[in-house]
């Protein structure tokens, strides 16, 4: 009996570096993957990509949103289908109709912050790109000045 008792605590340390070891759900592993994304854009584009996957996400939520409300009506249109368990499937269904939009509305003011980003970036570029043309010039000019006396 202690031998088996023995192999029982041998065991158990390896399987719980397993599961601690375990890979992320796809879940997880996407909302770290936009969470980084967003730390590293940092030109307008890729502020701009940012935002289209905020939408595109925002569609998702919104389109899971209307399944769930379509699901809610036939809870409630026949409730004596499901029985006892009518109103544990209507109150789990209106929690996620209400995280689906409170993720909806998140994405939504994410795209919008990420757009007002890229537009900042634009215009600092325009802004910048205005400014070099000049620089450029007066070098152009400043180097013909000092070729010139060279060349006498």
């Amino acid at each position: 009996m202690s031998i088996k008792f023995g192999k029982y605590l041998a065991v158990l340390p390896i399987l719980s570096l397993l599961v601690a070891c375990a890979q992320l759900g796809p879940m997880e592993a996407r909302n770290m993957d936009s969470s980084m994304a967003a730390s590293e854009a940092k030109t307008s584009n890729d502020h701009e990509n940012l935002a289209n996957h905020y939408d595109s996400l925002a569609k998702e939520m919104a389109a899971k949103v209307e399944e769930k409300i379509a699901l809610l009506e036939e809870y409630e249109d026949h409730s004596h289908y499901y029985g006892r368990r009518g109103q544990d499937y209507k109150s789990h269904t209106l929690a996620n109709i209400r995280h689906y939009e409170q993720e909806t509305t998140a994405a939504i003011q994410q795209a919008g912050y990420h757009r007002k980003i890229a537009a900042d970036l634009q215009k600092n570029e325009y802004a910048q790109s205005d400014d070099r043309p000049n620089q450029v010039q007066n070098q152009k000019i400043k180097a013909r000045l000092g070729s010139e006396p060279a060349s006498n």
